[in-house]
């Protein structure tokens, strides 16, 4: 708990920091936003979204479909007839 504390506080600092102490005409943050809002970085983020966005509607519906599975009554009914039918071993 008190290594827990004592990261939490580092933490805290850390962007107390970054957002206040100025680095030249920015803070650190500042300047992050900046270096964000160049347009090579905006290309880098274009292509990687053309690049994963079908790998990551295939993890999305697949997610889904596992999902709806684990939904639906029969999964329910028929784990619990198994677990019925079981031994019980005492």
């Amino acid at each position: 708990m008190i290594k827990f504390l004592i990261y939490l506080a580092l933490a805290i600092v850390i962007v107390w920091l970054a957002v206040t102490v100025p680095l030249g005409k920015r803070t650190l943050w500042g300047h992050m936003g900046a270096i964000w809002a160049t347009p090579e970085v905006q290309d880098l983020k274009n292509g990687v979204e053309e690049k994963a966005g079908p790998t990551v509607e295939k993890v999305k519906r697949g997610v889904k479909a596992g999902m709806d599975e684990a939904d639906k009554d029969d999964v329910h009914d028929a784990g619990i007839d198994a677990l019925d039918a079981a031994p019980v071993h005492r």
